[in-house]
């Protein structure tokens, strides 16, 4: 219980007015749901003639006394006056006011709480998702795509179903059981001590039961994340699966993980499900337990109590039976939700190792240059990646990095925009760290056109102006003319709006890099990096490409990761890559000179 309030407490917050109200209307209520129960006591005195007469009537204060003897006053006026029918009525009058305001404010408690509930579910949902925009790249390369969407959706959707649904319990059932304690403890001291033993005996036990509840939903929540992740895997490489026949293998898979899902939410479910019968034969004992030691105090001839109040009594005492009732099922619930909200914490608590320095200072534009300065990386901390690289790139040069796949290519330029951080040496923008720089400047200053171009469900307008506030049709149409993009556009079915599907789906690979190409452009960054845009492309499609990345990269500072050289030869200076090193850098003719690495990818290439 004590991780639950931590959870409630983070999020509570913002809405303690909120908090107060539902407390407020919940205090209101129970108090009138008291006092509705206590007018039952005159009612059956009436019926049984056993009535007070009271023929003083006293001077009004909040007075109990006061209140109870001026009450039985007016019973004795009407009663003698008008006959029992009246009398009787009178009292049932008051217990429909008492019962009707107690109403009303459950019913504002419940509007306040409801407002409360969902605010704070969508606070998380909002939190997740910025969470997850804001964490680094290498969180995702160690967890399951379709696992996180579990966590963002399904797992939410389950704190949302038992952890906030819980907190009506909180908010009302504390309130409801004090006040009704208070209550009998005037009635009848003896009684309810009793009562008070009996209580807690039924609350352990129904505890114990629920003890492995959040173990098995644990299980349950990770095995969907499991479902998720083979449903998102296939989703995207359909297209392998059915190429290699594969569908009985994928569903083979897929069924196996799913009957593991079913056969963990079995026992769940029927583990949840003991909850009621079990608080309803504990609530029932306890009832009849009561009843037999209220009945003998009375058969005993004990004065304190009476066979009305007494009933009252059993009233109030039936009302506090719904609300502990109430715990014990929230209990289960909670412990599965609770579950569940670890599996989002693993998120919303993950470290993000790109830390930003708070005084971070500001940059608009590339002044001199970049520098790398002795760089060593590694992804797991043991195999170094890079090893000791140093570059300097002076501004409005074009700069090819080239050499075999897991060379060190495309983890050099990742670096540069941080997305990822260095073990030793440092990268210096103007002759600063790009660590002293603000991640939002930083990250402004450059443009990035990769060989998947990564494109949303959206018009053909909005994926260009993505990330560029403000941008008007004027100058999206300009970028797409850089990027040799606008033909193609207008004849699309409509133009600059057309939806282009997932990823892009509705268009070719070529079109795609264009669009890709476009939005870069319209960005205008100072620092451009190119990784492989051309390589995944026919002949045609590539040369279209070229033309606009020829235009983009015009007097602008670029980094280059080509594995067709003959895409880099005009570039400023090629660098080698070999094993995280460089090992040979210098232009297209006096590598060729050199007669090394580069002159071998070359001739492969030619052949």
């Amino acid at each position: 219980m004590k991780y639950f309030f931590q959870v409630i407490s983070r999020y509570i917050k913002p809405y303690w007015f909120v908090v107060f109200l539902t407390f407020l209307f919940n205090i209101i209520s129970a108090a009138f749901s008291v006092v509705s129960m206590a007018f039952i006591i005159p009612v059956l005195e009436i019926i049984f003639e056993q009535s007070n007469e009271v023929s003083t009537l006293m001077d009004w204060s909040l007075d109990l006394d006061v209140l109870k003897n001026n009450f039985y006053f007016y019973i004795t006026i009407i009663k003698n006056d008008f006959g029992p029918g009246y009398a009787l009525l009178f009292s049932g009058l008051f217990m429909v006011i008492a019962t009707t305001v107690k109403c009303g404010t459950a019913y504002l408690s419940s509007y306040t709480s409801v407002g409360l509930r969902n605010n704070i579910v969508r606070d998380m949902r909002k939190q997740i998702f910025a969470k997850i925009v804001s964490l680094p790249i290498g969180f995702f390369s160690n967890e399951r795509k379709g696992d996180i969407m579990q966590r963002a959706t399904g797992d939410v959707a389950e704190v949302e179903g038992s952890v906030m649904s819980s907190i009506d319990m909180f908010l009302k059932n504390p309130i409801l059981i004090i006040v009704y304690l208070v209550a009998m403890f005037f009635m009848s001291i003896q009684l309810t001590l009793f009562a008070f033993i009996l209580l807690p005996v039924a609350g352990t036990i129904i505890g114990r039961i629920g003890k492995s509840l959040k173990k098995q939903s644990m299980e349950g929540q990770n095995k969907m994340g499991e479902l998720m992740g083979i449903l998102e895997e296939t989703m995207t490489g359909l297209r392998v699966v059915k190429a290699f026949n594969a569908e009985g293998r994928i569903n083979k898979r897929y069924g196996d993980e799913a009957q593991a899902y079913c056969n963990i939410a079995k026992r769940l479910s029927r583990r949840r499900d003991l909850a009621h019968p079990v608080s309803e034969i504990l609530g029932t004992v306890v009832v009849i337990v009561v009843v037999w030691f209220g009945g003998s105090l009375i058969l005993s001839g004990d004065n304190s109590l009476s066979v009305a109040s007494f009933l009252a009594y059993l009233g109030i005492f039936y009302q506090i039976i719904n609300p502990a009732k109430a715990f014990s099922t929230a209990l289960y619930s909670i412990q599965k939700g609770m579950a569940a909200m670890e599996r989002i914490d693993k998120i919303l608590l993950a470290d993000d190792k790109i830390f930003e320095n708070a005084n971070g200072q500001q940059i608009e534009h590339l002044q001199s240059g970049i520098e790398y300065r002795n760089v060593t990386f590694s992804y797991n901390g043991e195999i170094d990646v890079l090893k000791n690289v140093s570059l300097t790139i002076p501004k409005g040069k074009m700069i090819a990095l080239v050499g075999q796949s897991g060379s060190g290519k495309s983890t050099f330029v990742d670096l540069l925009p941080r997305f990822w951080d260095i073990k030793q040496g440092e990268i210096l923008i103007d002759n600063i760290n790009i660590k002293n720089y603000r991640l939002h400047d930083l990250r402004g200053l450059m443009g990035n056109v990769n060989q998947e171009a990564m494109l949303f469900n959206d018009t053909i307008y909005n994926n260009i102006a993505f990330g560029v506030d403000n941008a008007t049709p004027e100058q999206v149409e300009l970028a797409a003319r850089v990027a040799n993009a606008h033909d193609f556009i207008m004849a699309s079915e409509n133009g600059y709006q057309t939806i282009i599907g997932d990823r892009g789906s509705k268009l070719s690979g070529g079109q795609r890099q264009r669009i890709s190409i476009a939005r870069a452009v319209l960005k205008n960054p100072d620092i451009l990096i190119l990784d492989e845009a051309t390589s995944a492309l026919d002949t045609e499609s590539e040369r279209l490409v070229q033309n606009a990345l020829e235009n983009l990269m015009a007097n602008r500072t670029s980094l280059v990761v080509a594995h067709r050289l003959s895409t880099i030869k005009n570039a400023d200076l090629i660098c080698v890559f070999h094993e995280g090193k460089i090992v040979e850098r210098g232009t297209h003719e006096e590598l060729i000179a050199l007669n090394g690495y580069y002159r071998k990818l070359h001739d492969m290439q030619a052949l």
